[in-house]
């Protein structure tokens, strides 16, 4: 659909986010955009070839930028991706959590020290695949292992061990009370969200702010009957660092109230065209649900 760069960085940023929806990790397509926009305007419409050029382009961090500069121009780069991180973590016996600034930093000289003098693209991706299909995180195949005579995890029997898991902490809960409000067109209302934070900048369902009932939301906002709602099945969503509780409501309604005005970001759209637009994954699920 947006085959170069040039094609991304023209594009609006709701097409770029109608393809990438379902896939999660929206901060991913709004970098992809970003950077393509900050290409054509700034690198001739093409990724630059600096190190320090690469990451400062939105989503692109320094193992990123290495991956590209090994691989498509053959200079060299160490990366530290998860499966290099867990194999040197064992070659090497590194204690400690691969996620704390100091053991990255000693993982960031390890994988430079390790740099070959020729073939840099065969050597990224030979890490990533040794670490992706041999030395996995369970059950590592460490009797054909070509590095076993080096492996101070095998060596003192502490595969499992290395590299250390994160520290756990129970996931926090939040709640979502989500209006589905239809129009008797077959048209739904949607929010666009903030432009930071869990979903930015895409569409979902509409929200009470906090400190506010969803009455008092629908009262200022939509010409309709609150009590006529009706309460649908929560719905448990799940991010890496809390868990999401959805609870939604459906009401017919006759409209959008005249006071409401752009900067409210509310949009009716036909169930038709939602596939136009970057949902959420749950809010796609839910609508899918109450059509």
């Amino acid at each position: 659909a947006l085959p170069n760069l040039p094609a991304l960085a023209n594009a609006p940023q709701d097409e770029a986010l109608a393809l990438w929806s379902g896939l999660g990790y929206y901060a991913r397509a709004r970098n992809l955009h970003a950077a393509a926009k900050l290409c054509v305007e700034h690198h001739n419409g093409d990724l630059p070839r600096e190190l320090a050029a690469l990451i400062a382009l939105p989503g692109i961090g320094r193992s990123t930028a290495g991956a590209i500069l090994s691989q498509a121009w053959d200079e060299p780069a160490p990366i530290l991706d998860g499966n290099v991180k867990r194999v040197l973590c064992r070659v090497f016996g590194v204690e400690g959590w691969p996620g704390t600034p100091a053991i990255e930093k000693q993982l960031w000289a390890l994988a430079e020290s390790l740099l070959p003098d020729a073939r840099q693209a065969d050597w990224t991706q030979a890490q990533m695949d040794f670490g992706a299909t041999l030395c996995t995180r369970h059950n590592p195949n460490c009797t054909h292992c070509p590095l076993q005579t080096l492996c101070v995890a095998w060596r003192d029997g502490r595969t499992h061990e290395l590299p250390a898991p994160k520290p756990s902490k129970a996931l926090p809960q939040r709640d979502a009370h989500m209006l589905i409000l239809d129009d008797g067109q077959g048209r739904v209302l949607l929010q666009r969200r903030p432009p930071a934070g869990i979903w930015a900048a895409l569409w979902s369902l509409p929200e009470h702010a906090d400190g506010e009932t969803a009455q008092a939301w629908f009262a200022r906002h939509i010409d309709g009957d609150f009590s006529a709602a009706r309460a649908l099945p929560t719905l448990l969503h799940g991010f890496s660092h809390y868990r999401l509780r959805i609870q939604p409501q459906q009401i017919a309604v006759n409209g959008l109230r005249s006071a409401v005005g752009d900067n409210d970001n509310l949009r009716w759209i036909h169930r038709a065209d939602l596939h136009t637009l970057g949902l959420p994954a749950p809010v796609r699920k839910l609508l899918e649900q109450t059509q």
